[in-house]
C-alpha cells in the first residue's frame, strides 16, 4: 500500500514528536526480549505484583489447613530448640492418634542423631568404665526403648501419612548432608527435552533413620528475588540429574493418595527449555498445575500472615505436646509444623508481610493447590508484553502529536487503562501474572515527552508564530496557525487574495468643533468597531494610515471565500458607521463618511521593507487598483466600490454596476460595481438599471433618459442617478462619438 498524502503530510508535520514518542517504546521492547534488561522496570514489576496481590487475597481462614506452631511460649514450656525427639514422637502420636490428622508435613530439618537422652554415655559407661558391673550393663539395655529418641520418633512415623522436610543449597563445596528422599519425578519422563529446572549443587536433609521410617520428603527452599522478597516455589528441583519435589508438593500428593508426577510440554515445541504444567495423573484422571520458567509457581498468599492473620489457625506445639487439644480438632486436617519463633530464623520477607513464617508460605501453597487457585508468570509472558507494547505504543505515537494537551490526557490515558485492564482481567480470572511495568513506563514516558516535547518545541514556534502574526490576524486564526506553525512563514509568496481600503471622510469639519484629544478618541473608537468586524470575518489587518485603514484576506490562513468575506466585513461596516452618525446626529455632532474600495487578483503578500522596519503586507497592480476604487466611491455617492474581479468571486451577493472606468495609472478600462444589501428588493431596480448602461454605453441617449426618468421617480434621493442625470445632459450636448468606449477617466487618484 503507498503513502497517502495525509499520511505524508503527518509525518512531515509530527515526525519528530512521533519519533520522540516511539523512543520508550524501543527501550521498553529491549527490556522486555532481555536485551537492555532496565532494574527499575524488574523492580516496578515486583512493585506491582505486590500491590495487586495484596489488593486481590481473599483474607478468609481456610480450616483445611493447620499450623502447628513451635512459637516462643513453645520453647518455653518444652525447652530450647532442637528438642528431645521424643517430644516430636509424642506430637506425631497426638496429631494422629487422638486428632486424626490427614498428612502432617514438618517444615523442620532433623540434620544430627538426637543424644540428648544421654543413651549414648550410658552405653559407653557400660562398655568402659563400669563393664565390670553386668547389673548395670542390663539395666542400660532396659532403658534403651525410652531413652533412644530417634527410634521413638522413628516409629511414630513409621507407616504414617508423613512428610519430611530439607534444604537445597548452592554451596560452593557442594555439601551434603543426611539422605534425600526418592525423586519424584525420573529423569526419563523428560524424554531428552532440555528443561531448565532450578538446580542446586548440595543439600542438607533427614538422618537415614527417620528417612527409613518416613521416605516421602519434599525440600522447603523458597525462590528469593533480588530484592530479597519471597514470592515463588519452585515445584520441582533437580540435583544432579534428579528432580525433587517441594514440601508443599509433596504433602498435596500425600493428601490425594500419591498420584504419580508427569511432565506437561508445550505443544509442538520439542527444543522448548520450560514445562508448561506438571501433571498429577489420579487413576483416569490428571490435575495439572501450571508452572513458570524454572519449574516455578507464585505463591497465593492469602493474607497478611501470622497468628492473628486470619489465614490459617495456629495451634501451638506445647498444647500439641501436652495433650490439650480436644479429641479429633485436627480430623482430616493437612497438618504444617514450623515455628514463628524469630530465634529459629525460619521468618522471610513477601509480599504481604516483612515477618512472615516461612511454613505458612508453605500452608499458602497447599491451600492454592487444593483450591485450583495457583499464580504462575506463563513462558510466553515476554510475547505478551512485547505485543502489548507494540500496540500501546505505535497507538499513542500515531495519536499523542496531533492532539491538545487534554485530548492527549484522554488518550493516554484510555490506552493504561485498557493496558491494566487486560493485565487484571487475565491476572484474576486465569492466575496468570503477566508484566506491566514496562508497559506502563512506556506509556507515562511516551505521554511526558510528547507533551514537553510540545510544549517546549512546538509551542515556542507557535510563541514566535503568533508574535509575528498576532498583530495582523484575528486570535482565532492564530489559533487554527498555530496548530500547524511549519505551514506559515513570512516570506513572500503570490497569491489571489481580496484586499480592502478603507478612508474616513468628514474629519476636517469634526475637528474645528472638538479638540484632538477627543478626535483622537473618536478615530480610536471607530477604528476599533471597524477592526473587530474585520476580525470577526478572517480578515488580516494590513496598516492604519492616518484614518484609513487597509486589510486583506486570504493569507497568512488560506480563506477559500476570501471575497465573499471582504464583501460581507465592507458591508457590516457601512452599516457599523450609520450607527455611529445616529450617535453624532443625537450629539449635534457632524456625520462621518467612509469609502471603501476593494478588489480581488494575484498579489505579493509576505514581510516586507527595510532592515529598520519591516511588516507583513501585500504590493502590486492589484492593490493599487483597490486604493483607486476606494478614492471613486465619493463621486457615486456610495460606500462601496469593487472590482469585476471582486462581484465573480462573490456572486452570493446581488450587485450593481457603477461604471466602466479609467483609472490613473491603467490603460485598460475595467467595471466597478457595489454590493445591495437587500437583494430581494433590488431586483426590479437592477433589471431597469441594466438596460440604462446598456443604452448609455450605445449613445442612446432618448432611452437613457426615460429609463433614467423611471429609475429617479422611484429613487429620487440616490446620489448614483443624479451623477449619471448630469452626464446624460453633458453628453447630449456632444456628437456622438464612434470611438467612445461608454469608460469614465480619471486622471486623479
Amino acid at each position: 500500500m503507498g503513502w497517502t498524502r495525509p499520511r505524508l503530510d503527518f509525518l512531515r508535520r509530527h515526525g519528530p514528536r512521533v519519533l520522540l514518542t516511539l523512543l520508550p517504546l524501543v527501550l521498553a521492547l529491549l527490556h522486555a526480549v532481555g536485551a537492555l534488561p532496565i532494574g527499575l522496570l524488574a523492580r516496578l514489576d515486583n512493585i506491582v505484583y505486590d500491590a495487586r496481590l495484596q489488593a486481590t487475597m481473599p483474607r478468609t481462614l481456610d480450616e483445611r489447613v493447620v499450623i502447628i506452631d513451635i512459637d516462643e511460649r513453645s520453647l518455653a514450656e518444652i525447652g530450647r530448640w532442637p528438642w528431645g525427639r521424643h517430644q516430636l514422637a509424642r506430637l506425631t502420636d497426638e496429631v494422629f492418634d487422638r486428632q486424626g490428622a490427614a498428612v502432617l508435613g514438618f517444615d523442620v530439618l532433623f540434620a544430627e542423631p538426637d543424644e540428648s537422652s544421654g543413651l549414648r554415655r550410658l552405653r559407653e559407661l557400660a562398655r568402659d568404665e563400669l563393664r565390670d558391673q553386668p547389673a548395670f550393663a542390663q539395666r542400660v539395655r532396659q532403658l534403651e526403648g525410652g531413652l533412644d529418641y530417634d527410634g521413638l520418633f522413628a516409629r511414630s512415623l513409621q507407616g504414617r501419612p508423613v512428610v519430611l522436610g530439607y534444604y537445597f543449597t548452592n554451596d560452593s563445596q557442594g555439601r551434603a548432608s543426611g539422605v534425600l528422599p526418592a525423586p519424584a519425578l525420573p529423569a526419563q519422563r523428560l524424554d531428552g527435552r532440555p528443561i531448565r529446572f532450578t538446580s542446586w549443587s548440595g543439600y542438607g536433609a533427614n538422618i537415614e533413620r527417620l528417612v527409613a521410617a518416613a521416605p516421602l520428603g519434599g525440600y522447603f527452599n523458597p525462590m528469593v528475588d533480588s530484592d530479597g522478597v519471597v514470592r515463588a516455589v519452585p515445584l520441582l528441583t533437580e540435583f544432579h540429574g534428579r528432580y525433587y519435589e517441594s514440601l508443599s508438593l509433596a504433602v498435596f500428593r500425600t493428601l490425594l493418595g500419591l498420584p504419580e508426577v508427569e511432565p506437561v510440554f508445550v505443544p509442538g515445541a520439542r527444543g522448548y527449555h520450560a514445562l508448561d504444567a506438571v501433571r498429577l495423573r489420579l487413576g483416569d484422571k490428571a490435575l495439572d498445575i501450571p508452572v513458570a520458567e524454572g519449574v516455578t509457581v507464585l505463591v497465593p498468599f492469602r493474607g497478611p500472615g501470622g497468628v492473628d492473620g486470619g489465614s490459617f489457625r495456629y495451634i501451638s506445639a506445647a498444647d500439641v505436646i501436652q495433650g490439650k487439644l480436644a479429641p479429633e480438632s485436627l480430623r482430616g486436617k493437612v497438618v504444617l509444623v514450623g515455628t514463628t519463633a524469630p530465634g529459629l530464623k525460619d521468618l522471610r520477607v513477601t509480599p504481604v508481610g516483612e515477618a512472615y513464617a516461612g511454613v505458612e508460605a508453605h500452608a499458602n501453597l497447599v491451600s492454592g493447590l487444593l483450591d485450583g487457585r495457583t499464580l504462575v508468570k506463563p513462558d510466553y509472558a515476554v510475547g505478551y508484553d512485547v505485543v502489548v507494547l507494540v500496540l500501546g505504543g505505535l497507538a499513542l505515537a500515531a495519536l499523542l502529536p496531533a492532539l491538545s494537551a487534554a485530548r492527549a490526557i484522554g488518550v493516554s490515558a484510555l490506552v493504561i487503562a485498557a493496558g491494566v485492564g487486560l493485565n487484571f482481567w487475565l491476572y484474576l480470572s486465569m492466575g496468570l501474572v503477566l508484566p506491566l511495568a514496562a508497559f506502563l513506563a512506556m506509556a507515562l514516558t511516551a505521554f511526558a515527552l510528547n507533551m514537553s516535547y510540545g510544549y517546549f518545541v512546538e509551542s515556542r514556534n507557535k510563541r514566535e508564530l503568533a508574535q509575528l502574526f498576532g498583530t495582523y490576524v484575528p486570535p482565532e486564526l492564530v489559533d487554527e496557525m498555530v496548530k500547524s506553525p511549519e505551514s506559515y512563514s513570512m516570506a513572500a509568496t503570490n497569491k489571489e487574495l481580496t484586499v480592502m481600503f478603507c478612508d474616513m471622510r468628514g474629519f476636517t469639519r469634526l475637528s474645528e468643533q472638538m479638540e484632538p484629544i477627543q478626535l483622537q478618541a473618536l478615530l480610536n473608537r471607530l477604528f476599533t468597531r471597524l477592526t473587530d468586524i474585520i476580525r470577526a470575518n478572517r480578515g488580516t489587518i494590513d496598516k492604519y494610515m492616518g484614518d484609513c485603514v487597509m486589510a486583506f484576506w486570504g493569507a497568512p490562513v488560506d480563506t477559500p471565500r476570501h471575497a465573499a468575506l471582504a464583501v460581507k466585513t465592507a458591508l457590516e461596516m457601512a452599516q457599523a458607521v450609520e450607527l455611529v452618525n445616529q450617535e453624532h446626529r443625537a450629539a449635534g455632532l457632524p456625520a462621518i463618511g467612509i469609502g471603501i474600495g476593494l478588489n480581488t487578483g494575484t498579489m505579493c503578500v509576505g514581510d516586507m521593507g527595510s532592515d529598520v522596519r519591516r511588516a507583513y503586507t501585500v504590493i502590486g497592480d492589484e492593490v493599487n487598483l483597490a486604493s483607486r476604487l476606494e478614492g471613486l466611491s465619493k463621486f457615486y455617492g456610495g460606500v462601496i466600490v469593487a472590482s469585476e474581479s471582486t462581484r465573480e468571486a462573490a456572486p452570493e451577493f446581488a450587485w450593481q454596476e457603477l461604471d466602466k472606468v479609467r483609472v490613473k495609472g491603467k490603460e485598460r478600462a475595467v467595471s466597478i460595481f457595489q454590493p445591495l444589501p437587500d437583494a430581494a428588493e433590488a431586483d426590479t431596480e437592477l433589471n431597469t438599471w441594466a438596460g440604462f448602461l446598456k443604452a448609455w454605453r450605445s449613445q442612446d441617449w432618448p432611452a437613457c433618459e426615460a429609463l433614467l426618468h423611471g429609475l429617479r421617480a422611484q429613487h429620487g434621493d440616490k446620489a448614483l442617478y443624479a451623477l449619471y442625470a448630469e452626464r446624460l445632459q453633458d453628453m447630449r450636448a456632444q456628437p456622438a462619438d464612434p470611438a467612445w468606449d461608454g469608460a469614465t477617466n480619471y486622471e486623479t487618484k
